[in-house]
């Protein structure tokens, strides 16, 4: 009292802190002490959960008002000054502002968490859907079928042509490193049939034309021409060829000798109108080459065969693929109006009612990137000329008949879980580092934990497939801290330059020639490279 401060004592502690429920608390305020006098009640405002206090005091304020007693302040009965000073504006404006970014975080965790439930809930139907869809794709071609082209005669189904005439056509741009490899393999082939390869120069500034004229094998023809990109490539060899069957292959891709053979066998089925080959990454040593082996093996190729079973193939790639004359001619060759020309073809081709299947054993062999920076310039091209061709033939998802088959399997699925979940990945991501430092780190946790295990349970099973070793399957989790995020920081920005209207041109990779020569050169920078 000395100090100037009011010492008041209660008459009835409520003891509301031990929570002893909402009528007990009531009792105890009201407890009648035969003076009729009243009575300082205490209640307590902090100390966790109070919602029993709460209904407490409008309960009390309800019983004792009709009995005739006011309820005041301590300020009010003693008769003293108020407490209470006028908060300027400015620090209303400021507790106005914390008290409204604490609700909006609180909401905006609640949503997190609800987007996190999402995405997790479309992650596992996604795995679930190419798991089964695989299985159904590997049963379909493992059962005995009708023999492909090359045993038609053992079986004595000969077709007017069995091993009809191939064109090969290479489109190349400074590939010094890789063009010999290159081409040698698609000479050094079991196919029966004829077989020439187009190596179309598209103005290159190293020695690529040089390297082609010097090989000296039968079949092999050089086509010069400016450099005008790689579809304008691909345009000039398809004029200078009449044969029924095209493969499209990369400068830096090698087959194997029975490559060819497998990758035409299903054009022996009149409906199949372009053929996807089995991507391989040849340069898996580093730690990169193996991520990017294990999305070939895992992504790429458990997709193309959900597509095949789906018949809404996107994008047969343009390391290797053969398509029918016949197809490329009714879309009008080559689309040079994206930077996906593979993905734009196979789309436009799959809109006309033909059929684009997946060929597992069809194997080629291709350089990778070597470097992030590559990398990033390799994908940011894929992804954004990936759009560019969904948004082409959108039309395709209100068409009927192949085209409205294609529209409305595939470009929903490339919509969802190739664009809007990479977008959204970044937030799911700070949600989960949120959660592992301010909430239950175990949640998180474990969520990363049974997301990894699934992803190597489902890459497990697509080696399996392939015939490749479960080993690079040690790197998976290594994935998830930098490739992953790397995947889909190229999905963001390709959204964020098409929203802004802006053009991407191509651009080019260092080959290191994995399959030439060891005294290769790596390739020099030109107008318009390939990747």
């Amino acid at each position: 009292g000395g100090d100037g401060y009011v010492v008041v004592l209660t008459d009835r502690d409520t003891e509301d802190w031990t929570r002893p429920g909402t009528e007990k608390i009531v009792e105890r305020a009201l407890a009648a002490d035969g003076r009729g006098e009243g009575a300082v009640v205490m209640l307590h405002d902090s100390g966790g959960d109070r919602s029993e206090t709460v209904a407490a005091v409008e309960r009390i304020l309800d019983r004792l008002q009709p009995r005739g007693y006011r309820f005041t302040t301590l300020t009010q009965a003693l008769g003293m000054p108020s407490a209470e000073v006028a908060v300027p504006v400015h620090e209303r404006a400021v507790g106005w502002t914390l008290v409204t970014a604490q609700r909006a975080a609180s909401a905006l965790t609640g949503t997190m968490g609800v987007l996190f439930a999402i995405a997790g809930i479309l992650y596992v139907l996604r795995l679930v859907l190419l798991l089964l869809f695989a299985h159904i794709h590997m049963r379909r071609v493992r059962r005995p079928r009708p023999p492909v082209m090359p045993e038609m005669v053992e079986y004595g189904e000969m077709p007017p042509d069995p091993f009809p005439p191939v064109s090969v056509i290479v489109p190349a741009y400074n590939e010094e490193a890789g063009i010999s490899a290159t081409v040698v393999s698609l000479v050094d082939t079991d196919y029966p049939g004829t077989v020439e390869v187009i190596v179309v120069d598209d103005g290159s500034t190293d020695g690529t034309p040089a390297i082609v004229d010097s090989i000296g094998l039968p079949g092999v023809h050089l086509i010069r021409k400016p450099n005008g990109g790689k579809p304008s490539a691909l345009n000039a060899g398809l004029y200078v060829t009449q044969a029924g069957i095209i493969v499209l292959v990369d400068g830096d891709t090698v087959f194997q000798r029975d490559t060819l053979r497998h990758l035409l066998a299903p054009f022996a089925d009149p409906e199949v109108g372009a053929v996807s080959g089995n991507t391989k990454v040849a340069n898996r040593g580093g730690i990169l080459g193996r991520w990017q082996h294990i999305e070939y093996v895992i992504g790429f190729n458990l997709d193309r065969r959900m597509f095949d079973v789906l018949q809404c193939m996107p994008t047969v790639p343009g390391a290797i693929g053969a398509f029918r004359r016949s197809a490329l001619a009714e879309v009008g060759g080559v689309p040079c109006d994206t930077l996906a020309e593979d993905t734009d073809l196979t789309m436009a081709i799959c809109r006309t009612g033909m059929r684009v299947v997946y060929e597992e054993k069809a194997l080629a062999w291709t350089e990778t990137p070597s470097s992030l920076r590559q990398l990033w310039r390799q994908r940011y091209r894929w992804c954004y000329g990936t759009m560019q061709a969904m948004w082409k033939h959108r039309r395709s998802v209100i068409e009927s008949g192949g085209s409205g088959r294609f529209g409305r399997r595939c470009l929903p699925y490339l919509t969802v879980f190739q664009v809007l979940l990479p977008l959204f990945a970044p937030a799911i991501d700070l949600f989960a580092l949120f959660g592992l430092v301010f909430l239950d780190p175990a949640v998180p946790a474990v969520t990363w934990t049974l997301f990894v295990a699934a992803q190597a349970a489902a890459g497990a099973y697509a080696l399996w497939l392939d015939g490749e070793s479960v080993r690079p399957l040690w790197t998976l989790p290594l994935q998830q801290f930098v490739y992953r995020q790397l995947m889909y920081l190229v999905v963001v920005q390709s959204v964020v330059t098409a929203l802004m209207g802006a053009r991407l041109g191509w651009s080019t990779i260092r080959r290191t020639g994995t399959f030439a020569d060891p005294g290769g050169r790596e390739q020099s920078r030109g107008p318009i490279g390939y990747t």
